[in-house]
């Protein structure tokens, strides 16, 4: 079994036997990897609490068949203002949450690393509204997977915008010759909002807080739009939403 180095996020970890974790890891060359920590659930563990999800860290691992094996860790950043109250975790989680989703095992993708990393860098700024990050980086990562909602012209079509209907099937808002049963109304503050989040820079994007209105509006859009075309539920929304 070839040992190798490896740096990454660490996404979830679930029990496994009296003393041990799998591991899922998104690391910036291997992709997403699953791993056992071996006694990590001791009190005298040498992982003590290195391993656990939200953290960034610097890893030595074994290539297994199935799983590899963790056999030292450093952390990075442990991005503790993320961990400071409910709206950050929520935040966070939905970042590692849909992260899993798209990443593929063992398959490299740098960017969407480089992606998480800086969710969670604005995150642990402390921002003013945690949710908008996360929003701003579910934008981000659905134009990564080639996904990115049509926001100011028709997706069926092409017709220029404004367009006060949106379906998540053609792939964004659409004019009202193209608007099917599935379409539902939607107004143009809220897919307006969506686009500067789509446009914003995830340091600023939790300092941009709209009429709340227009927030729960352009929000159902963009959760139903994420589960659509990433065909997963996300749990993480729940509690993003409160």
């Amino acid at each position: 079994m070839p040992l190798y180095k490896e740096q990454g996020i660490v996404l979830r970890s679930i029990k496994l036997g009296e003393a041990d974790k799998i591991l899922t890891i998104l690391t910036q060359g291997s992709g997403k990897v699953r791993a056992v920590a071996k006694g990590i659930r001791r009190t005298n563990s040498k992982f003590g609490a290195r391993l656990e999800p939200l953290t960034h860290v610097s890893l030595l691992m074994y290539r297994g068949r199935n799983l590899d094996t963790v056999t030292q860790a450093e952390i990075i950043s442990p991005f503790r203002g993320i961990r400071s109250d409910f709206e950050q975790i929520a935040a966070g989680e939905t970042l590692l949450e849909a992260a899993d989703k798209v990443a593929e095992e063992h398959e490299r993708n740098v960017r969407l690393f480089l992606l998480l990393l800086s969710g969670l860098r604005a995150l642990d700024m402390g921002p003013t509204d945690p949710a908008a990050v996360a929003e701003s980086y579910l934008l981000k990562l659905l134009s990564l997977s080639g996904f990115h909602p049509s926001l100011s012209a028709c997706a069926q079509c092409g017709d220029a915008g404004p367009h006060d209907w949106f379906s998540a099937s053609p792939g964004g808002v659409v004019c009202p010759n193209c608007a099917e049963h599935e379409a539902g109304r939607v107004s143009w503050p809220a897919v307006r909002w969506l686009d500067s989040l789509a446009r914003a820079d995830l340091l600023v994007a939790g300092e941009m807080t709209p009429p709340m209105q227009t927030r729960r509006e352009a929000r159902a859009m963009l959760y139903g739009f994420v589960e659509y075309h990433l065909e997963r539920r996300m749990r993480s929304f729940l509690l993003l939403a409160r």
